[in-house]
């Protein structure tokens, strides 16, 4: 770790020698200069100092001149102000310039070197709040399709980038897994709230009372069991970003209220009385038909034309099977180092198999099957047919240049169907063949014929990629 180098600006010798030594001796570097002039010819110089000392009162250039100057050319460079005691105007004057702190000669040791450990600490944490903005925004990037070839995710970048900086709302379609929270972000950290928070409220995950007060908050004593005020998502996300995921399944009751927050910016906590101003950005996503709702009744069109201002819906990963190796090539790169695994890039055979796969899970299930991979990866993978594919009666020609006979399909959907009520029960049973047989009302032989024909050998060996967790909603 680089260590902090102070720049010392003051004209009295003795508090310059005595600034010097006490840091040098706390492990820090020191440079000292004795004018203001000086102060501002050191700071056009490089490496510029991790914070400044500076006098208030230097004849000549003095303190407020060199923060001025500062605050224009560097103003991430902290300055701590030193001063007498009664020159109270001026360490206002300071402050209000952008002085991260002052100190009132004399000062003690124990305070000058706290107020330099808060001032770097701060620093550092700043700095590593944006190093994990930067690294998230990059993972953002690289799930939305940064190099893909498909003119839709081409162009959804393109419109998420010019709706990045204004404040309409934005609603996000698309079938579950396929990234609309992704997406939520990537707006998010290229607008000018990116310094903001940005909060996610799962409104398909609360009912319609815990919803109400998750995005607005309660006051002491609004219900049984409100020991103590509470802020709301709104609230908390202040000039951030709010993600109402989900939105089709908020009932209509909070549908009203929200629409209420959406025209007048104003709201108050349940139990409340003071009108609270909402500043936060609105974004929402859904995996349902919001059209079919409206017409069905089930959400209100005045909210829906709210929301609507902006749409954009995600193709699900089958139709883009392009991005599929970029995909693979990023989750590989995020987890290898965090699951210790020796695997750098999936085997051909493998990526040819995950380019065939429908992906009913999109890119939520090609993430956890990548981890599943590199958790496990001499395992053999099992991929359930995910739409019927029907074999041809000649195995070398391709089943779509074949004729079919309703005998043959009908066959291969009886197949289908066995297949699938076998896989179920075993998944109940936590595959347990014996146990399974027996509801199957099969022999446990015939179980093992049915699991090796379809290369179905054990659960134990394989990572079966269907994954209840991974699947979409039945909606």
């Amino acid at each position: 770790m680089k260590t902090p180098l102070i720049l010392i600006a003051d004209d009295d010798a003795t508090m310059r020698s005595y600034l010097s030594r006490f840091l040098s001796s706390s492990g820090y570097q020191t440079e000292s200069v004795d004018s203001g002039e000086s102060a501002l010819a050191r700071l056009r110089q490089t490496p510029a100092p991790d914070l400044v000392l500076l006098d208030m009162l230097m004849p000549g250039t003095d303190g407020i001149d060199v923060l001025t100057h500062l605050k224009k050319v560097n103003p991430a460079i902290p300055v701590v102000v030193l001063s007498g005691v009664g020159h109270v105007r001026t360490v206002v004057e300071a402050i209000k310039l952008g002085a991260a702190d002052y100190l009132s000669k004399p000062f003690e040791d124990e305070e000058l070197e706290l107020t330099i450990r808060n001032i770097l600490e701060r620093l550092r944490l700043r700095d590593e709040v944006q190093t994990l903005r930067r690294q998230l925004a990059e993972t953002d990037d690289q799930e939305l399709g940064t190099g893909s070839e498909n003119l839709k995710m081409v162009r959804i970048r393109e419109i998420a980038r010019q709706v990045a900086e204004t404040d309409v709302p934005v609603l996000i379609l698309g079938e579950s897994g396929v990234g609309k929270e992704v997406l939520a972000r990537f707006i998010h950290t290229h607008s000018g709230r990116a310094d903001q928070p940005f909060l996610k409220v799962n409104c398909a995950a609360l009912p319609h009372d815990l919803l109400e007060s998750e995005l607005f908050g309660y006051e002491k004593g609004a219900f049984t069991g409100a020991v103590s005020e509470k802020p709301g998502k709104f609230e908390l996300a202040g000039n951030g970003t709010i993600l109402l995921d989900e939105i089709g399944e908020m009932s209509p009751l909070l549908q009203a209220k929200l629409l209420h927050v959406l025209q007048d910016c104003q709201y108050s906590r349940l139990g409340g009385k003071r009108m609270i101003t909402v500043n936060a950005r609105v974004l929402a996503s859904t995996n349902r038909r919001l059209e079919e709702s409206v017409a069905k009744g089930e959400f209100r069109e005045d909210l829906y034309f709210r929301l609507n201002v902006i749409t954009i819906e995600i193709p699900p990963l089958r139709e883009r099977r392009e991005d599929i190796p970029l995909l693979c090539s990023h989750f590989v790169d995020k987890y290898r180092e965090k699951y210790k695994s020796s695997v750098q890039q999936l085997p051909e055979d493998l990526m040819e198999t995950f380019m065939s796969f429908d992906w009913p899970g999109n890119i939520r299930q090609l993430e956890n099957t990548i981890k599943r991979y590199l958790i496990l990866p001499d395992s053999d993978m099992t991929f359930p047919a995910s739409k019927i594919e029907v074999a041809a009666p000649n195995a070398s020609a391709p089943a779509t240049h074949q004729p079919l006979f309703l005998k043959e399909v009908g066959a291969h959907a009886s197949e289908q169907a066995e297949r699938e009520l076998v896989l179920r029960t075993l998944e109940q049973t936590n595959w347990n063949r014996k146990h399974a047989a027996r509801i199957l009302n099969i022999s446990y032989k015939a179980l093992r014929n049915k699991l090796k024909r379809w290369n179905l050998q054990g659960r134990a060996t394989n990572v079966i990629l269907n994954d209840p967790q991974t699947q979409p909603s039945a909606r």
